[in-house]
C-alpha cells in the first residue's frame, strides 16, 4: 500500500521539480535581480545559511499553531456536541457562529493586541478563531446525521441520551470531525502568520515583515517554504491519525 502511494505521488513530485527548474532558468535568462525574485537555488542557499535563525522563528510559529489549533479543537468539539444534543442550542448558537465567521480575522487581530497585549496569547487566539469554525460545523453536521429512526429505536430500548451520544453520535461524527480538522489545521498556519504580521517580535511572519524592507527576498521565500512544509506536514499527520483512530471508515469507503 505504501509503495503504491509513493508511486501515485511521483507525478506531483515531478511537477514541483519541473516548476523549480523552470523558475530557475527563467530568472537567470531574464536577469531578474535576486531582491525582486530570487531563484530557487538562492532560496535553498538561504535555508542552509540562515538555518539557525529560521529554526528559532519556526519553533515560535509552530508553538502558536499547535496551541491555537488544540484550543480550537477542544472548544469546537464541545460546542458541536452541545449543538448535536440540543436543537435549542443549535438555534441559539448557529447564527452567532456564522456572524463571527463573517468578520475578517485581520480586523480582530489588532484589537487583540489592545485587549490582551503582545506576546503569545493574541496569536493563539487568532489561530483558534480561524480554526474554530470548520471543526464546529463539520462535527455538528456529523452528529446531526444520526438516523432519526435509529435514535428512536435506541430510546425505546432504554438507552439514555448520554449513551446514544457516547456510543453512536460521537463515533458517527468522527469522519466529519477529521474533515473539519484537515481544513482547520491548514487555516491555523495562516492564522499564526496574520497574528505575527499584526504585532510580534518573533516568528516566521515577523521575519517576513522584517526581511521585506531590507530586500532580503530570499529569506521571505524561505519562510514561505517552511510555512508550506508545516501546513503539508500537519495535513498529512491528521490523515495518519484518521487512519489509526477510525480505520473502519476507510475500509468501508474502500469496499464501495
Amino acid at each position: 500500500m505504501n509503495k503504491n502511494k509513493l508511486i501515485d505521488s511521483i507525478p506531483s513530485i515531478l511537477i514541483v521539480v519541473a516548476i523549480f527548474i523552470l523558475w530557475e532558468v527563467l530568472v537567470n535568462i531574464q536577469n531578474i535581480p535576486d531582491w525582486l525574485l530570487p531563484p530557487p537555488s538562492e532560496i535553498f542557499k538561504s535555508l542552509y545559511l540562515d538555518f539557525s535563525k529560521l529554526l528559532g522563528h519556526t519553533l515560535v510559529t509552530l508553538q502558536e499553531i499547535l496551541i491555537g489549533f488544540f484550543v480550537a479543537l477542544i472548544f469546537g468539539f464541545a460546542i458541536a456536541s452541545a449543538i448535536g444534543l440540543s436543537n435549542t442550542v443549535e438555534k441559539s448558537l448557529y447564527p452567532f457562529l456564522i456572524s463571527l465567521q463573517t468578520i475578517p480575522i485581520i480586523v480582530i487581530a489588532p484589537m487583540l493586541l489592545v485587549w490582551v497585549g503582545y506576546g503569545l496569547l493574541p496569536k493563539i487566539i487568532v489561530v483558534a478563531l480561524i480554526s474554530f469554525f470548520p471543526i464546529v460545523v463539520n462535527t455538528a453536521d456529523g452528529m446531526k446525521s444520526l438516523d432519526t429512526d435509529m435514535k428512536k429505536l435506541l430510546l425505546t430500548m432504554g438507552a439514555s441520551k448520554w449513551q446514544i451520544f457516547r456510543k453512536i453520535m460521537v463515533p458517527s461524527s468522527l469522519p466529519y470531525l477529521f474533515s473539519g480538522v484537515r481544513i482547520a489545521v491548514s487555516l491555523s498556519v495562516i492564522g499564526a502568520v496574520i497574528g505575527e504580521w499584526v504585532g510580534s517580535s518573533e516568528g516566521l511572519g515577523y521575519l517576513m515583515i522584517r526581511s521585506k524592507p531590507q530586500f532580503l527576498t530570499e529569506l521571505v521565500f524561505a519562510s514561505i517554504f517552511i510555512l508550506s512544509a508545516i501546513g503539508i506536514g500537519l495535513f498529512l499527520l491528521v490523515g495518519i491519525l484518521e487512519k489509526l483512530i477510525i480505520p473502519w471508515y476507510r475500509f468501508e469507503n474502500f469496499k464501495e
